[in-house]
């Protein structure tokens, strides 16, 4: 059986140098904000799983269920000794549907922010695969590919479920699709699940759910800065809160403050009024249309999509033109 390799960043340090300057950066602007990539450390690896098994959130299992249909479809056109690639693998669960018809791959390669999801995901899917090579990445997605020089020339399925692409701003997921098309190469086929614009009630307890789990994944954020940056925040000082924004189309996350306070980061001093905010996360919701035309301005050739019967979530296969 292979034995995973976790490539690892080198000269990590206890605190994180990425971490630390934007999260100062991102409390000292006008307009406070924090990167949702942050929310993936350990514990909000293990509550987004939990989310993803909220009633109320319909993402991830009709998600699963297009994945489960369709599977067939989306692989028939990748060449024996394939290389898949997933940016922001998670626990993989999703990956095993498309693996599972794809008995010629060569090799998996995950990247993901989390060491421990990919630890987990790796161990597991070296069982169930024990042929595949696996090449767990740990890292930011949004960085260069880099593959061993025996696979850099093999054929390349990219793979990006979950609608992360809704995270990102119009103009920052077309450039994230522009270097995604670079580094998987000219005729390179991406499979992409993308959530549709639907009616406001279900987005809003998809975000919000009674039962908590989303305002702990929120302030999860705020655990990680008071262990990681010497932080000082109060959680029960700040509210999750899920908004629409109309013009934008997309909801919003924002951790909103409960009363006048001060809070301290790595020595710094950070005041806030009540009411104010830090927005933490952005899910852009698309048309299909509207999604192929941010496609085709990233340099992809849409090719197919696939939807539930209630047209809530798509996935799409695109080609690097």
């Amino acid at each position: 059986m292979n034995e995973p390799r976790i490539l690892t960043p080198q000269g990590a340090a206890s605190v994180d140098p990425e971490f630390s300057q934007a999260v100062l950066q991102g409390l000292s602007a006008r307009e406070r904000s924090l990167p949702c990539r942050f929310f993936y450390d350990a514990r909000g690896s293990d509550l987004f799983e939990k989310i993803t098994e909220l009633d109320a959130y319909y993402p991830t299992r009709t998600e699963i269920a297009i994945l489960r249909r369709h599977a067939e479809e989306m692989t028939a056109g990748t060449p024996p000794g394939s290389v898949l690639v997933e940016y922001g693998s998670g626990s993989s669960r999703k990956t095993e549907i498309l693996i599972e018809k794809m008995p010629s791959l060569a090799a998996y390669v995950p990247i993901d922010v989390s060491l421990s999801a990919l630890e987990e995901a790796a161990a597991r899917l070296s069982s169930t695969f024990p042929k595949l090579e696996i090449l767990p990445v740990v890292g930011d997605f949004r960085d260069e590919l880099k593959l061993p020089p025996a696979l850099r020339s093999a054929p390349k399925l990219g793979f990006f479920p979950g609608s992360t692409i809704g995270n990102f701003t119009r103009d920052e997921a077309r450039d994230l699709l522009a270097a995604m098309a670079s580094s998987l190469g000219r005729g390179s086929r991406l499979i992409i699940g993308v959530d549709l614009e639907k009616d406001l009630s279900r987005l809003r307890r998809a975000y919000d759910d009674e039962l908590g789990v989303t305002a702990a994944f929120n302030k999860n954020l705020l655990v990680r800065i008071n262990r990681e940056l010497g932080g000082d925040f109060d959680l029960d000082g700040f509210d999750h809160e899920a908004v629409w924004n109309e013009r934008d189309r997309r909801i919003e996350m924002h951790l909103v403050s409960r009363r006048d306070q001060v809070v301290h980061v790595l020595g710094q001093r950070f005041a806030f009024t009540r009411g104010a905010s830090i927005h933490t996360e952005n899910s852009h919701k698309y048309t299909v249309s509207r999604f192929q035309d941010l496609v085709r301005a990233a340099g992809w050739r849409p090719v197919s999509v696939w939807q539930d019967p209630d047209h809530l979530f798509s996935v799409h296969e695109i080609i690097a033109a």
